[in-house]
């Protein structure tokens, strides 16, 4: 059975789409269609149902791909390991992500990258533009703080940062001050990363807080901008602490004092299967992963 038929029954069964598996295969259509025919006619069952709206696989598809998907995977990023070590992986590597974290510590783990001759682009967006760009193929990797959801998608945990809410010194002063600490933070203007407010909303239901309707005053995706704003005295924000622990430091934020206790944010390293084929990505990933084991390690110790 051939290990190209099964690497593109993996692909079209996770794209659910002849189309994008040519494309992500660099092959074809016909030739896709010709190995899905090929392998189906070695096992003797239909893989897939031809729909109008793409591929739907089939029980014995599910079960093929569970036996070998993985498998597949690990043995591809091996071959790609043992190439990096003979092949020059120098060329542009094109990395998807939150800015504010993209800014402030992706930054710190790049230089590795840039000494091996590998040339960064850096795309920034919320989870939705990051998932996006892996998928369509535009970017080699991706950081998220959303947790993967899509099989199409792999990764893993890279940072866990807890999140805090933060305000000038004399906006907490107030609001520590104040009788009702709800209604006190409610008269304070709020600034958000989306208007989902998911991680105010966290933090609000583990402090036992019930503050509604709650309108953000600013919304922006980029968290610098809400530091800039909180330093000069407007507003308050739930943010991830390696964005202001040095402003905390300086006494130019405080944080708020939470009723219960602060929540976590965890941020991951994604990439497709695919991606893997090139070893510059594999080459990447490897050094990035190694990079913030090492700096976890060390926030541990200290």
């Amino acid at each position: 059975m051939s290990l190209v038929r099964l690497r593109t029954f993996i692909e079209v069964y996770r794209q659910s789409s002849i189309t994008k598996a040519a494309r992500s295969l660099n092959l074809t259509q016909p030739a896709v269609s010709q190995h899905i025919a090929g392998l189906e006619s070695t096992i003797g069952r239909p893989l897939f149902e031809r729909l109008t709206t793409g591929m739907k696989p089939t029980a014995t598809a599910h079960e093929l791909a569970t036996d070998i998907g993985d498998k597949l995977d690990a043995a591809e990023a091996a071959l790609s390991s043992a190439r990096v070590r003979t092949m020059d992986v120098a060329g542009a590597l094109q990395i998807a992500g939150h800015a504010d974290f993209m800014a402030e510590v992706l930054s710190e783990q790049l230089i590795p990258l840039l000494k091996a001759g590998i040339r960064i682009r850096i795309h920034t967006g919320n989870g939705t533009f990051v998932k996006e760009k892996l998928l369509k193929g535009h970017c080699d990797l991706g950081i998220s703080a959303y947790p993967i959801l899509d099989n199409r998608l792999q990764g893993q945990k890279i940072m866990t940062t807890k999140v805090v809410p933060v305000a000038a010194p004399c906006i907490v002063q107030k609001i520590k001050q104040a009788p009702h600490f709800s209604t006190a933070l409610a008269q304070q203007p709020l600034l958000a990363y989306s208007a989902e407010l998911l991680l105010i909303d966290r933090w609000m239901v583990k402090n036992n807080l019930n503050i509604k309707p709650i309108i953000p005053s600013v919304v922006t995706q980029d968290l610098r901008t809400q530091r800039k704003l909180l330093m000069q005295g407007f507003g308050w924000a739930i943010m991830p602490e390696f964005l202001c622990a040095r402003q905390i430091k300086r006494q130019e934020l405080m944080e708020i004092p939470s009723p219960v206790g602060s929540i976590e944010i965890h941020y991951y390293l994604l990439w497709t299967p695919s991606a893997l084929r090139q070893t510059r990505v594999t080459h990447a990933r490897k050094t990035l992963l190694q990079g913030f084991n090492s700096s976890m390690k060390k926030s541990l110790i200290s």
